[in-house]
């Protein structure tokens, strides 16, 4: 049995301990904080789960990333992922995820202006908006327990409070570094770079709202976006905002990002109370080309950065992960 020692307890090390532990490995998690600790990049209620990718091998990554999710689902007994679709604002209909999502066969249509209003979004003008139904969001909080628990129901030891300070005191066949801002502390040359991420919550009564994200003009990325919140009722923040962070040090949310959020919900969701409630921090830990880092160096494997958009590709990438480690 290969003995394979995890480090980190966010949402990517809580996925390879799963599919680790799925294949028979002897797993032992180290989490330096308490699970479910919001100092990283896994905390929070929600996240956005969408296919809409312009590139086809994204659309079809997310595609199996789906149906890892489902198994979760099944395997948990907890519903995680709420297709309550997703409403993607770009400046022209070439820069949308349109040529992805058609190449992969995913449904998906333009809508006008009227429709994308009554879905409770509102066009900047001369804008389009893509529709694409399969989009909505993943409760990340009960994902990342569910992952721990279907781990630790197969036997996988979970050890909170435990921080790694070399990897040279683990005894273990395969050390798998799931470290997140906290990667270059063990692995230093991975080239990432650690952003402290603002978002805030508004109010907003009533069922779900399609998740949105608003492309740069460019259509270089997404540089807006909303999300349900069951407890507030929306969640927003701006797409690789914020400056570069330490992560051994505290953050606050960034106020000027706030209201930037604030002054982007008040134009694109009349619906929504623009007057934010709440605000918090996570840490983006981004790669140049906003890809992911997933790989083998002899008995360790680097399963970090998720590059501000990995989550909703967790199972998957533990998949990966289980992967290189039994190869």
């Amino acid at each position: 049995m290969t003995r394979v020692t995890v480090i980190g307890a966010g949402v990517v090390g809580a996925a390879a301990a799963w599919a680790l532990t799925v294949r028979g490995a002897e797993v032992t998690v180290h989490e330096q904080f308490e699970l479910g600790h919001g100092r990283g990049s896994s905390h929070g209620r929600t996240r956005i789960v969408r296919l809409a990718y312009p590139d086809p091998e994204w659309v079809r990554l997310a595609a199996d990333a789906r149906e890892d999710w489902r198994r979760l689902e099944e395997e948990s007994g907890r519903t995680l992922l709420s297709l309550v679709g997703l409403v993607e604002l770009a400046a022209s209909p070439g820069l949308t995820s349109q040529a992805g999502l058609a190449a992969c066969g995913v449904e998906h249509r333009l809508l006008t202006p009227a429709e994308a209003r009554l879905l409770g979004v509102a066009l900047p003008a001369g804008w389009c908006a893509l529709y694409e139904p399969g989009g909505g969001f993943v409760r990340a909080d009960l994902a990342c327990t569910a992952l721990l628990d279907a781990a630790r129901g197969r036997g996988a030891r979970i050890l909170a409070g435990s921080r790694v300070e070399s990897l040279g005191e683990l005894d273990a066949d395969v050390i798998v570094v799931a470290a997140g801002a906290w990667v270059r502390d063990l692995v230093p040359d991975v080239p990432v770079r650690i952003t402290r991420e603002t978002l805030a919550y508004f109010r907003r009564e009533g069922p779900p709202l399609p998740s949105v994200g608003q492309l740069s003009e460019d259509g270089s990325g997404h540089l807006l976006y909303a999300l349900h919140d069951p407890v507030y009722g929306v969640k927003a923040g701006a797409h690789h905002g914020g400056g570069e962070a330490d992560p051994h040090e505290p953050g606050l949310p960034d106020e000027q990002i706030v209201e930037r959020v604030a002054a982007w919900v008040r134009e694109r969701l009349p619906g929504v109370d623009p007057n934010p409630v709440a605000a918090e921090t996570c840490l983006y830990t981004t790669t140049p080309g906003e890809t992911f880092v997933l790989e083998r160096r002899g008995r360790l494997v680097v399963a970090s950065a998720c590059s501000g958009h990995g989550f909703k590709f967790a199972p998957l990438v533990g998949e990966r992960v289980a992967e290189l480690v039994l190869a």
